[in-house]
């Protein structure tokens, strides 16, 4: 076993793969569900709103059995997780596509549509088809605390959408500028999200309207964040792929460049994927954020 295994942000001993190894085997008559369930209740695997994260709990049981260490019972229904969906092409949706090409000010004020259960269908649909669709990266969906933006300009019509989610494991030039040992970043990388997709639509041509946008984000995501998951957020990171984008609205935007990573995959535990290298830039939302991250 390598001496390092992390698995939903979980640093896995022996003892813990004994456990779910013993389990199984005294239970061969459980669903998946219920096993997550238990390792759930028994590890006091909760999110900050003492939910417990039975869903994050079957994702380590996948992944433990991806890994060749335990075997899981047959699945007894199909898994509603969309991300198990690998093929799924996301529908169309009707748009405009006129070219907008103007000052910000005749934009301004933009309005941030938090993307959630409650929002409007159309809202949810547009998101999910333009980041399919007109990002490099595309998308099928996401796993894990996230939280999803669209804007419109003051005419309300659809300007891009913003993503947020987990954020990386290990960085090592984030980790020395933060102060983290193993510990600690362990405890804390919660209160740290991804910026993983950004997107302005490619027929809008608007001077310093991304760094507005970023500005905008900065100034509430704590605050959603807090009200959808019962915690805040002290930093936000992004991975800028330094062949192909120069970081520019990030930089005007104050975010702060704190090294490369080395062109290793998150998902990569013997050093076998190679991935572009990429800028790795941080924003603190609290001047105290240090002390927050270090507790």
């Amino acid at each position: 076993m390598a001496n390092e295994l992390i698995i939903q942000g979980r640093l896995v001993s022996k003892s813990d793969i004994d456990e779910v190894r013993e389990l199984l085997a005294c239970h061969p008559e459980w669903s998946r569900w219920k096993s997550s369930r238990y390792l759930s209740e028994k590890w006091d695997w909760k999110n900050p709103r003492g939910q417990l994260k039975d869903m994050a709990c079957r994702s380590f049981l996948l992944k433990l059995e991806q890994l060749g260490y335990i075997k899981l019972p047959e699945r007894r229904c199909a898994s509603p997780n969309r991300m198990s969906k690998k093929n799924q092409v996301i529908p169309p949706v009707l748009h405009c596509k006129n070219p907008i090409n103007c000052k910000l000010k005749e934009l301004i004020p933009l309005e941030l549509i938090p993307i959630n259960k409650r929002t409007n269908s159309y809202y949810q649909s547009l998101f999910d088809f333009f980041l399919f669709k007109y990002h490099y990266l595309s998308y099928k969906g996401i796993v894990g605390e996230n939280f999803k933006y669209l804007f419109l300009d003051r005419f309300n019509r659809p300007l891009g959408c913003l993503l947020f989610g987990s954020s990386a494991w290990k960085v090592a030039c984030r980790d020395e500028f933060i102060g983290w040992d193993i510990e600690t970043r362990q405890r804390n990388v919660n209160l740290i999200t991804n910026n993983t997709r950004f997107l302005i639509l490619p027929w809008i041509q608007v001077r310093y309207l991304a760094s507005h946008i970023l500005g905008q984000v900065c100034r509430r995501i704590s605050c959603d964040w807090q009200k959808k998951y019962g915690h805040g957020i002290q930093l936000l990171e992004t991975f800028v792929e330094s062949d192909r984008f120069l970081g520019t609205c990030y930089k005007a935007a104050n975010w702060i460049y704190v090294g490369q990573t080395t062109g290793r995959s998150r998902n990569d535990r013997y050093s076998n994927i190679k991935v572009p290298v990429k800028d790795v830039y941080i924003f603190p939302l609290e001047k105290n954020f240090r002390e927050h991250l270090n507790t």
